[in-house]
C-alpha cells in the first residue's frame, strides 16, 4: 500500500513537471519567433549619410574614398545635384562618380549613371543630376595633394532637392600622413643595383659614380653554397664578404642601418590582399641601436627596415618580387624624413 501511494505521487509529480517543462518550450519558441518584417519609411524631409570607404594612412598621391547617400520622399521631390567641398582643394583626378551604386543579389556593385560627369571649381566637385532620382549613393574619390602633407583635411557633402531643400554632412577631419612612397623599381645585380633611400631611385654605376654621396644601399646577387645568401641588400660600407665582386663608387660612404623584416605586407606597397598598413608612427618608433648594415637572403614577400646614415630618412623597403635567373628583385618603398 505504501508502495502504491508513493508511486502515485511520483507519476503526479512527474506529470506536472512534464508540464511545466511544456509550458517553458512552448514560451521560448514563441519569444524565439522572428518579428515579421517591414520596409522601413523614410521620414519626411532630404536625408543623407556618408561613409569613408578607404583605410590605412592617408598618403599624399593616394585617394580618400567615400560613398555619400541621399534620399527623398518621391511624391516630395528629387534630388537635382551633390557636391563634396574639401577644406585643401584635391590634386589632378579628384572627382564624384556620377553613377548611383547598389549591391545586387550577388553582391556585386552595380552602378547606375544619374547625371552628368563632376565638374570641379576650387574647392568644390559637383554632380549635377539629369535622371529623376529620388534615392542615391555616389563615391567621391578625393586625390591627396602635396600642400595637405602632414595637415588636416575635412570634407562638406552637400546634396540639393527639387523642392530646393539642402542637406549636408561633415566628414573628418583627416590626418594626412607625411610618408612619401615610390613603387616597383626594379633592381639588378652589378647593373642598376645602387638604391637611394633620400631621393628613392635605383642608380646604374655611371649615375652612382657621380652621386655617391646619394647612395644607402647597394643589391647583389651571389649564390653560396655554405650559407644562404642569394639576394642580398647591404650598405656602401660593409665589410668585403657582403661587397664581394661589387664595384663601390669613390666617395659611396654611406653607412645605413638595417633591420630584417617578415610578414609585413604593407598593402600600398604589396597591393596583395593583406589590409596591413605602415604608418609615419611605426617609422619613427623603430629602434635601429646596434642593427647591422647588411641584409642577406632577402626574399619575395620580405621586407626591411631602413635608416639612412645621417639619422635623416627612415623606410620600409618591400620585395616586391625576386627573381634568381634574372639575378634581380623588384622593390617598392616607404619613406619618412625624421630630422
Amino acid at each position: 500500500m505504501f508502495l502504491s501511494n508513493n508511486l502515485n505521487l511520483y507519476k503526479m509529480k512527474f506529470t506536472q513537471i512534464l508540464a511545466a517543462l511544456s509550458l517553458l518550450i512552448i514560451s521560448l519558441l514563441l519569444s524565439c519567433e522572428e518579428d515579421e518584417y517591414s520596409i522601413p519609411v523614410l521620414p519626411s524631409g532630404l536625408q543623407n549619410d556618408c561613409i569613408k570607404r578607404s583605410i590605412g594612412p592617408n598618403v599624399t598621391g593616394l585617394d580618400i574614398e567615400f560613398a555619400y547617400a541621399m534620399a527623398i520622399k518621391p511624391e516630395e521631390g528629387r534630388i537635382t545635384s551633390a557636391s563634396v567641398e574639401a577644406s585643401i582643394p584635391g590634386a589632378m583626378g579628384t572627382y564624384l562618380e556620377n553613377k548611383s551604386y547598389h549591391t545586387d543579389g550577388s553582391g556585386m556593385d552595380v552602378g547606375i549613371e544619374i547625371g552628368d560627369s563632376s565638374s570641379t571649381s576650387g574647392n568644390t566637385t559637383t554632380v549635377t543630376f539629369t535622371k529623376d532620382t529620388s534615392a542615391a549613393t555616389l563615391r567621391y574619390f578625393y586625390i591627396i595633394p602635396e600642400e595637405a602633407r602632414g595637415q588636416n583635411v575635412s570634407f562638406a557633402f552637400t546634396a540639393t532637392a527639387s523642392n530646393n531643400e539642402k542637406i549636408s554632412y561633415e566628414m573628418g577631419p583627416y590626418e594626412i600622413s607625411n610618408i612619401d612612397y615610390k613603387l616597383d623599381l626594379v633592381v639588378r645585380d652589378s647593373a642598376a643595383c645602387y638604391i637611394s633611400i633620400q631621393d628613392m631611385q635605383v642608380y646604374d654605376l655611371e649615375s652612382a659614380l657621380q652621386n655617391p654621396e646619394k647612395i644607402d644601399l647597394i643589391y647583389l646577387f651571389k649564390p653560396v653554397d655554405t650559407i644562404s645568401f642569394n639576394h642580398a641588400i647591404v650598405s656602401p660600407t660593409s665589410e668585403e664578404q657582403y661587397l664581394s665582386g661589387v664595384m663601390v663608387p669613390t666617395g659611396a660612404a654611406n653607412q645605413s642601418k638595417i633591420i630584417k623584416a617578415w610578414n609585413i605586407r604593407d598593402q600600398h606597397l604589396a597591393r596583395l590582399q593583406y589590409g596591413e598598413y605602415i604608418d609615419d608612427l611605426d617609422l619613427m618608433e623603430l629602434n635601429f641601436e646596434g642593427s647591422p648594415d647588411f641584409a642577406i637572403n632577402v626574399r619575395e614577400e620580405g621586407g626591411l627596415w631602413v635608416e639612412t646614415h645621417d639619422g635623416q630618412y627612415r623606410a620600409f623597403v618591400f620585395i616586391n618580387s625576386a627573381d634568381n635567373s634574372a639575378e634581380e628583385i623588384v622593390l617598392s618603398i616607404k619613406r619618412l624624413k625624421v630630422n
